[in-house]
């Protein structure tokens, strides 16, 4: 992590998400359909739905907007039936690039994000062409300053996998994605508030990018960012400023 503030970018990227607060809520609004339609609209016995519904708190979403949401994917109010799909794909200089989406028409939907891949350099792989280049984690990340013992102990003992310090002595705690709201729950009854907390796919190396490749790089990620059916874009691509 050397030469880059991992802080600075998660400053960056909540500001980001602050001015495009819509769509924002649109894609929560389709986690916690298709959480309830899978898992069922009980909260606190339904991971995924709690993931969902959290960072729809963060984002400010007004509960009834949530408990549409879910009625809906549970069946209780008619609505859009979405399915979850994933893309594959390369970027600048053999970057790897996951794309997950939620949608209501495949067809369109592939369409659009080769179309994306290709535009701006990119190409669109096959399924499994990167997929191993990541692991499918929980992460907390915590900002300097807090106790490294204190952490550490009470993230152990919660089931945490793993707690590493970066260069700027922040601390990421890794956990299994099925024992993440479990996780963050005991943490922050102990007092421990992370800045980030999502499930992601964690790249087991990182493609450093830098210039003209890192300007083309974020045309990519900005294209696949912006599509409607996309729900969240993973990259092993590191982009310097």
């Amino acid at each position: 992590m050397a030469g880059h503030s991992k802080w600075a970018n998660i400053k960056h990227k909540k500001a980001a998400t602050d001015a495009k607060r819509g769509k924002v809520w649109t894609r929560l609004i389709k986690e916690i359909t298709v959480g309830a339609r899978l898992g069922g609209a009980d909260v606190a016995a339904n991971p995924r739905l709690r993931l969902a519904v959290d960072k729809a708190a963060d984002a400010n979403m007004p509960k009834e907007n949530v408990t549409r949401a879910i009625q809906r994917g549970s069946g209780g109010l008619e609505g859009v039936n979405y399915e979850e799909v994933r893309y594959e794909g390369y970027g600048i200089g053999g970057a790897a690039i996951i794309v997950d989406c939620m949608t209501d028409n495949r067809v369109r939907t592939v369409a659009e994000v080769r179309h994306a891949f290709n535009k701006h350099g990119g190409n669109m792989g096959n399924e499994g062409s990167v997929a191993f280049m990541f692991k499918h984690c929980g992460q907390l990340l915590f900002a300097p300053g807090v106790d490294e013992d204190k952490l550490m102990e009470a993230a152990l003992d919660a089931g945490a996998d793993d707690v590493v310090q970066d260069d700027e002595g922040g601390f990421e705690v890794l956990c299994d994605p099925f024992a993440f709201a479990a996780l963050k729950d005991a943490l922050e009854k102990t007092g421990f508030k992370a800045e980030v907390a999502e499930i992601i796919w964690k790249p087991d190396a990182e493609t450093v990018l830098a210039g003209e490749d890192a300007i083309k790089m974020q045309k990519i990620l900005d294209a696949l960012e912006n599509l409607d059916d996309v729900q969240e874009v993973s990259t092993n691509a590191l982009i310097e400023e």
